[in-house]
């Protein structure tokens, strides 16, 4: 988009007419980061036709043209595990909407509170390329760049190890009880015998 200047947007006439139009209908964007990656969630809204359209990672996947009725929700899935979520589309005066995103029925902001619970993330880089692996500790589930991962499970002296590869290195998330019962258990991710810090998304 022009910044600022009041040059066009297109230099030639022969430019497609939808391209035009999709910028002025977008209304919301959104982030979401799942087991298998970060998503990225547009919403079109046309208030004047009434149309909708929904973009999961640039892939459209729902388009509804000239409907009556301006307010409403629209319910999709997102990512590998095909969770659950909806835009709401409420008015708030006049012409005015707003768009709110759930996510399996929670807020964005309750299930991504809820996620840091219940998930570990770590980034790290190996062989010049970039890992996001995410523990899903209710399940003992590991994702590595949007792949559930094939792990072993092992008993070791003061806890279990989950163990996986990536590429050629090999890897493993230890989980040792902290002694404290509100921070529970501790995951550590180790790689190549070397520790990897955790992030917070």
């Amino acid at each position: 988009m022009a910044s600022g200047d009041d040059s066009p947007i297109f230099e030639d006439d022969e430019s497609p007419p939808y391209s035009l139009e999709k910028m002025t209908d977008l209304v919301a964007v959104w982030d979401v980061a799942l087991s298998d990656g970060v998503h990225k969630i547009e919403f079109e809204h046309g208030t004047t036709t009434g149309k909708r359209v929904v973009y999961v990672d640039g892939k459209e996947e729902i388009r509804k043209e000239w409907m009556f009725k301006l307010v409403g929700k629209e319910t999709f899935c997102v990512g590998a595990a095909k969770t659950k979520a909806t835009i709401n589309i409420d008015a708030v005066t006049g012409f005015a909407y707003e768009y709110t995103l759930e996510i399996n029925g929670k807020s964005l902001k309750k299930y991504m509170e809820n996620r840091s619970k219940t998930t570990n993330t770590w980034v790290l880089h190996l062989d010049g390329e970039d890992y996001r692996v995410v523990l899903e500790k209710d399940t003992m589930d590991v994702w590595c760049n949007g792949k559930k991962m094939e792990t072993a499970g092992e008993f070791v002296d003061d806890g279990t190890e989950t163990h996986f590869s990536i590429g050629n290195h090999d890897c493993y998330i230890k989980a040792v009880s902290s002694g404290k019962r509100k921070e529970g258990i501790i995951h550590t991710l180790i790689v190549d015998n070397r520790e990897i810090q955790e992030i917070s998304e």
